[in-house]
């Protein structure tokens, strides 16, 4: 099992894209065109969204300095512990929907301590790669088409995250064992 997830891995993402260039080619798609004009939309998108993004990122700076997501942490422990999420990764599983560069901090110092091939390590970047920093997404797409009111999507979102998170445990408890 652990040989066809590293093989798999391995070739999942340069077959992906040797699949879109190929079909685009079969379609009659100029692709290096399509890849530049989308680009330059990319481009006018990243400047109408970059207050929402600003906003964003002072706000995730205030959450950490303020020491918020600590009390955070210490609250919610009892409860985590008792739904089996090993405590090493709650401020991954915490601050995943907020930012990605604070999460990829945190995993990179959860793997420095515990080490890849941990079972926490593991549940960790199983986690990072299975969840979706939800309020910097909602921020930038929202905000891109003007919608103010995101209504069920942010609570959707968030329950994903959370099935993200046990998904993680569950998945590498049975591929790693615990």
């Amino acid at each position: 099992m652990i040989e066809f997830i590293r093989i798999l891995s391995i070739t999942i993402m340069p077959g992906f894209i040797i699949f879109v260039l190929a079909y685009g080619h079969l379609k009659g798609v100029n692709v290096y065109e399509t890849f530049i004009e989308g680009a330059k939309q990319g481009l006018t998108t990243v400047v109408r969204v970059f207050p929402y993004m600003m906003a964003m990122f002072v706000a995730i700076g205030v959450f950490r300095s303020s020491g918020a997501m600590d009390i955070l942490i210490r609250i919610l422990s009892p409860v985590t512990s008792l739904l089996g999420i090993p405590a090493e990764v709650l401020p991954l599983a915490l601050m995943r929907p907020v930012s990605g560069m604070a999460s990829t901090g945190i995993l990179g110092d959860i793997l420095k301590t515990y080490g890849p091939d941990s079972f926490v390590g593991r549940v960790a970047s199983t986690l990072m790669g299975s969840t979706e920093t939800i309020f910097y997404t909602l921020s930038i797409y929202f905000g891109a088409i003007g919608i103010k009111k995101i209504r069920y999507t942010l609570w959707a979102s968030l329950l994903t995250d959370l099935a993200g998170l046990f998904a993680s445990i569950i998945i590498c408890s049975i591929v790693f064992g615990r």
